[in-house]
């Protein structure tokens, strides 16, 4: 006797129950009132299409095995070598692989039953197509007779080259003599051993096809996994390389945020970031343009830039941004990692033509595909399977092994969508030397996926993965004599700080190269800093003496820095030297900045004081700025900024976000098999509900507190949706029947006059369920 799905179902443990849920998670959404509503829903087409994305190789032959087999109309025994399910998959197919095979397909409620007698849902059919394995449909005629071997036996050498091409499917092709007599189509179609569709098209019956493959119905088999070429390396040297991607990342990362902050990037009408901007932003974070357009659309979705809300907007670095700024390395780079993880983006379409032949932008709609996180999931989780330290020979060795795992995911960029992950994370240091970190290891951790109702492992836990890969921080630095200096690694945050004030980077690499100048040693004293603290700087972080050239280099600048002053009334000058402000006076940029003399120490202009300042410095003078108490202030640019996006709440805006069905599986199916005893209750008391009105319903139910009884109860909400509940009633009074709730043991209160049916469920209660 064939079992039902939802029989079927029934029988099965909780724990497979919510392993399903977990597998195929649109049944969980909405939450399944039962089991008969679960199997409804898990044989629905587009269901059953999402979860056959998720089959790999064997599953899915199996499935196509099972269609032609037909079990989605009757059982198929699957046990019998060489016949029933066996017999399709034909020799090349052991019984291992058909077992492995059914128990991907009945782990995910498309196949179920025990292996004498496998059913299928029949979307199954629909899912896989019209030519399953190559075959198509059966035809009535020459090629159903008993002479098909004979016919056969006898077509010519074209004739035959013709059914074998057809026969190894697709069964379909297009010829012009389809319609005619002449030719070897013509021919077949006269002995009925092709079928004519339409005037071009014919298609080979699927008994001559069989008849042509012989013991192997499904053609040849090769379901093993792909071979690819594997490389070990050390775990430490993989590591130590991801460590260093990654710390060169957040370098070009603040270099750009650097940049927006005092460039003009302003958003394309079709919103975006403009191509010519993008070069010159790739110029500014000394990358290319690929790496730039993905710092941008990580930068977005961590909300550390945005589009101003102005009538011309801009790209700006977020409030956001400053607070990340300051933060630890290794902090930073877990923020733009997660980011990366769950972006609902392709960044490496930034580049390629639209299909109106435009280029397409970053931080534009083209880009968008939501299904990105989850790709760019089942990518890393195939470098995750590997032992740690082992690399896969290339990106189309893993994507060849990727097509084997699931043959229907991916569309037309699936193996473009695995370059381009392996690339983006390599740049991020998740990946290095073509195997997956030890932090990237962490940073696929379901643990770390947002969860609010239900945290379990701290996100700072994938920091700290790549603070353990990091190089122990440099203290010192080599000056060197061309007013140089060379960091022999990571340096110290607080010496890292020093330096980006004192000095230009000029290179960057494992050894970081920065150069002194006039301009970066008077922003140093711009600051505030006197000649003494920078020398005093230089003299307790350098390994070797600090160089003469450096020492007067700096004094020189000191020197003439601040003796000239400036001060925002709108604006003025002074300077106790008298013939140093004639000098001004006199230079021709004078004119320009409107500058007058009101005292012989004294100048002022009607331009901002940074103006000023400004056309000073580039007439080559060295005037510092100075507060109402003649203290140096630095009225360097701070960089422009915008609000982020987002809230008080990170990513989510401070929301709290529900979790998704599929992670409370456990709990689900304890409704599910609630849901499920009340519908057992609701049919065995269907004949025996009394509606006796609001009188009769309290003398019911005073009369099953007396007695212990357990009551199906028929009610209306206050929205007027009607449902029904099981109780064992404790009390009834004050317009309202309180008892506990037979199927869950929660309490519950019901008011009297919303009750429309009562119905006894057993003779007296033992326990909170029902009983009968």
């Amino acid at each position: 006797m064939q079992t039902s799905l939802v029989e079927w179902l029934r029988g099965c443990d909780d724990g497979f129950l919510a392993a399903l849920l977990r597998a195929r998670p649109d049944l969980a959404v909405p939450p399944p009132g039962d089991l008969t509503v679960l199997a409804t829903r898990a044989s629905i087409r587009a269901s059953v299409q999402r979860a056959c994305e998720e089959l790999n190789t064997v599953a899915l032959t199996v499935l196509d095995a099972l269609v032609l087999a037909r079990a989605w109309k009757a059982p198929v025994d699957a046990s019998t070598p060489g016949a029933g399910l066996q017999g399709w998959l034909g020799p090349d197919v052991d019984p291992v692989t058909v077992t492995e095979g059914l128990a991907a397909l009945r782990d995910r409620a498309l196949a179920w039953g025990p292996d004498e007698a496998v059913s299928l849902v029949p979307a199954a059919a629909d899912v896989v197509g019209s030519w399953p394995a190559g075959l198509g449909a059966d035809a009535a005629g020459p090629a159903a007779s008993t002479e098909l071997e004979a016919l056969l036996a006898a077509v010519g050498p074209e004739e035959r080259k013709v059914l074998d091409v057809l026969a190894q499917g697709p069964p379909v092709g297009r010829s012009r003599g389809a319609n005619g007599s002449g030719g070897p189509v013509g021919s077949l179609v006269g002995k009925g051993l092709l079928v004519r569709r339409d005037a071009e098209t014919v298609e080979l019956p699927r008994q001559v096809a069989l008849a042509l493959r012989g013991d192997r119905p499904m053609g040849p088999l090769d379901l093993s996994r792909p071979d690819v070429p594997l490389r070990s390396r050390e775990t430490s040297l993989v590591d130590g390389t991801g460590a260093g991607a990654a710390l060169e990342f957040l370098r070009r990362t603040d270099q750009l945020l650097e940049w927006l902050s005092g460039e003009s990037a302003p958003m394309l009408r079709s919103g975006g970031f403009g191509v010519r901007e993008l070069k010159r932003a790739a110029r500014a974070a000394d990358a290319d343009e690929p790496t730039t357009a993905l710092i941008l659309e990580l930068l977005h979705a961590a909300d550390l830039i945005g589009a101003t809300e102005t009538l011309s907007p801009e790209w700006l670095p977020t409030t956001a941004a400053d607070v990340w700024g300051v933060g630890p390395e290794e902090s930073r780079w877990a923020v733009l990692a997660q980011a990366w993880l769950e972006l609902p983006r392709l960044p490496g379409l930034v580049g390629r033509r639209d299909e109106a032949g435009k280029p397409v932008t970053a931080l534009s709609d083209v880009p968008r595909r939501p299904p990105a996180p989850r790709d760019r999931r089942r990518i890393l989780d195939a470098l995750a399977d590997l032992a740690p330290g082992t690399a896969v020979g290339s990106a189309d060795d893993l994507a060849r092994l990727l097509a084997w795992h699931a043959p229907r995911r991916g569309g037309r960029l699936r193996d473009e969508m695995v370059a381009w992950t392996v690339a983006e994370a390599t740049t991020l240091g998740v990946v290095a030397l073509d195997a997956l970190t030890t932090a990237g290891r962490v940073l696929l951790d379901p643990a770390l996926r947002p969860d609010p109702a239900h945290p379990t492992r701290h996100p700072t836990e994938l920091a700290a993965a790549l603070h353990a890969a990091l190089p122990a921080p440099v203290e010192e630095i080599l000056l060197q004599a061309d007013l140089t200096a060379v960091a022999p690694g990571r340096l110290s945050a607080d010496l890292a700080h020093e330096l980006a004030i004192l000095a230009e980077v000029e290179s960057a690499g494992g050894a970081t190269v920065y150069r002194f100048t006039e301009r970066s040693l008077r922003r140093a004293l711009d600051t505030g800093r006197t000649a003494d603290d920078v020398r005093a700087v230089l003299q307790a972080r350098s390994r070797t003496p600090v160089p003469q050239t450096l020492t007067y280099l700096v004094d020189d600048v000191a020197r003439r820095h601040g003796r000239l002053r400036g001060g925002a009334v709108t604006c003025f000058l002074r300077s106790d030297d008298e013939v140093l402000l004639s000098e001004v006076l006199a230079h021709e940029s004078s004119e320009e900045l409107g500058l007058r003399r009101i005292a012989p120490t004294v100048v002022v202009s009607a331009l901002p004081l940074a103006e000023v300042l400004d056309g000073l410095r580039a007439a080559g003078f060295s005037p510092a700025a100075e507060d109402e108490g003649g203290a140096v202030v630095d009225l360097g640019p701070k960089g422009r900024r915008t609000e982020p996006r987002l809230r008080r709440g990170g990513r989510d805006g401070g929301r709290v976000t529900e979790r998704s069905p599929a992670n409370r599986a456990e709990e689900l199916v304890e409704r599910l098999r609630a849901g499920d005893r009340l519908a057992g209750v609701r049919d065995s008391v269907a004949g025996r509900r009394e509606a006796t009105g609001a009188t009769g319903n309290l003398a019911s139910l005073q009369e099953a507190v007396r007695e212990g009884r357990t009551v199906w109860i028929g009610y209306v909400d206050a929205h007027g949706v009607a449902g029904d509940r099981v109780l064992a009633p404790v009390s009834v009074g004050g317009g309202f029947v309180e008892g506990r709730d037979a199927l869950d043991g929660e309490i519950r209160r019901i008011q009297l006059h919303r009750i429309t049916s009562i119905a006894p469920v057993e003779a007296r209660t033992g326990g909170p369920g029902p009983q009968g």
